[in-house]
């Protein structure tokens, strides 16, 4: 029977003939159609992905050389453009929407011959963080099919967590990669802003989203990272950056005692469960016993994370969709043939725009309107500002922050539903590097009284991804709790 545990064993095992492509692909699918009822496939690209895995093992029965995603089977989240097949961000109003190109990460991983399985459910226009804000219904945690598996990325985390893949992309806008990662105990990687290229991912916040990888360990992760980063000329906020070598980061240790950096204010929230507060005050202990330094920071700007982020994400957001108006693509109304354009626009956007999108649209236009722009959004940015120089401050004297990444395991389905703020609020651990750019990952390392995982969150400065994968392999080495 098929097993996989790491990209490096499955090429081992291609290359001794113990597994194929094609054995490795019918595997996923038949998991995918066990495993339907969790509803984290929208499409599934099963004979597509058969015929590409039959040509791959020809080739390299051939004898031809393996590219370093060979028969990687990958799953999209419905936000990410794969050429001739349909992207809809889970929408109504991109029903049928079929792009003419690939996302420049796509690219960049078909190139290195993997095999994209399907694309995976996820919250509207990936806005929201329990993935119950999708036009195809609702994902389950495959741990407690009763809770959420966090949003907005859940179909792309609980294909990675229930075996229907081998490693999956989200997105990350303010912890849509790392909440998910936390509440279906797998690694989420947000990587620097600018890190891989933004062309082809459908835009929510555009100087927010960032392309995030999920899988069950480090070194799958560093290889994706290592093939997807780096300039490409179709995004201009894409960095010039030098490409480190990611997957180094399983083979070589930190090599010195770490300065460790943690919010006093965090740990000390209210918010915070505090089976995860004693957790990582625990690990604080651990390491400091294996010789690194770990300090409080005072960061005066915990409360305002949350409201800078969703003040700047609505307007931004108010503007990147007003593109969806039912004329050029996508959904269109069915209305009188004599319907004035103002009409059309307002059947258009309300029947193909969810509640949740609709609050944000709507909340965005108001702090961009003319009698609060500045009250709102210029005094958000001049906050953001703030924290980007308090971070820059912190990275001076330390290595790394760490964090929880939610204040709560994954709680029950619908329990949050009816209070946007709770819900928001829920995000007040993982804005904060998107506000910032810089990179964060949840790893899975603890295991909750009540039967369900959760992670530490851990951050280094832009473009210190190397460092950041480093640490994490080393601590889910050294400190993973066994269930």
């Amino acid at each position: 029977m098929f097993t996989y545990t790491s990209i490096t064993q499955y090429h081992a095992d291609l290359l001794s003939a113990a597994t194929s492509c094609t054995e490795a692909v019918q595997y996923y699918i038949q998991q995918i159609e066990s495993k339907r009822h969790l509803n984290a496939y929208i499409n599934v690209y099963a004979a597509e992905a058969l015929q590409q895995a039959a040509a791959l093992d020809a080739r390299r029965k051939a004898g031809e050389p393996m590219g370093k995603l060979h028969g990687v089977v990958i799953a999209l989240k419905d936000v990410i453009c794969h050429k001739d097949h349909p992207v809809s961000a889970a929408s109504a109003i991109l029903k049928d929407f079929t792009p003419l190109y690939h996302a420049t990460a796509v690219e960049r991983l078909l190139d290195e011959e993997a095999i994209i399985i399907g694309s995976t459910n996820c919250d509207e226009f990936a806005m929201g963080s329990t993935n119950e804000n999708s036009a195809y219904g609702k994902v389950l945690n495959a741990l407690d099919e009763e809770r959420v598996p966090g949003g907005s990325s859940g179909g792309s985390a609980v294909a990675v967590q229930a075996g229907l893949c081998m490693v999956s992309l989200g997105s990350d806008t303010g912890g849509s990669v790392r909440q998910p990662a936390d509440f279906c105990g797998i690694v989420g990687l947000k990587p620097t802003y600018g890190r891989i290229s933004r062309y082809g991912l459908i835009a929510y916040a555009s100087s927010f989203d960032q392309i995030g990888i999920f899988a069950n360990n480090i070194p799958d992760v560093a290889l994706l990272l290592e093939i997807m980063a780096g300039a490409d000329d179709y995004d201009s906020t894409a960095s010039l950056e030098p490409v480190d070598h990611y997957t180094t980061a399983s083979t070589t240790a930190a090599g010195r005692p770490l300065k460790i950096a943690y919010f006093k204010e965090a740990l000390e929230s209210p918010a915070l469960d505090q089976e995860i507060s004693r957790s990582i005050m625990g690990l604080t202990d651990k390491l400091r016993a294996d010789g690194h330094q770990v300090e409080a920071v005072d960061f005066e700007f915990l409360d305002y994370v949350v409201p800078t982020y969703y003040v700047l994400t609505t307007a931004e957001a108010s503007s990147n969709l007003s593109r969806f108006d039912g004329v050029k693509y996508g959904f269109r109304p069915n209305v009188e043939k004599n319907t004035p354009l103002t009409e059309f626009y307002k059947q258009t956007r309300s029947q193909g725009f969810g509640p949740e999108v609709q609050r944000r649209i709507m909340l965005g236009t108001f702090v961009l309107s003319a009698g609060y722009y500045d009250a709102y959004f210029t005094k958000a940015q001049q906050v953001r500002r703030l924290l980007i120089e308090k971070t820059e401050l912190v990275f001076k004297d330390f290595d790394a922050i760490i964090l929880p990444t939610a204040p709560t395991p994954a709680f029950k389905a619908g329990e949050k539903m009816e209070d946007p703020i709770a819900m928001y609020l829920a995000d007040i651990f993982t804005v904060f590097s998107n506000l910032t750019g810089i990179p964060g990952i949840s790893i899975p390392l603890f295991w909750h009284s009540n039967g369900m995982p959760y992670g530490l969150q851990i951050m280094t400065n832009r473009f210190r991804e190397l460092s950041l994968l480093r640490i994490s392999n080393d601590w889910i080495e050294r400190y993973r709790d066994a269930k």
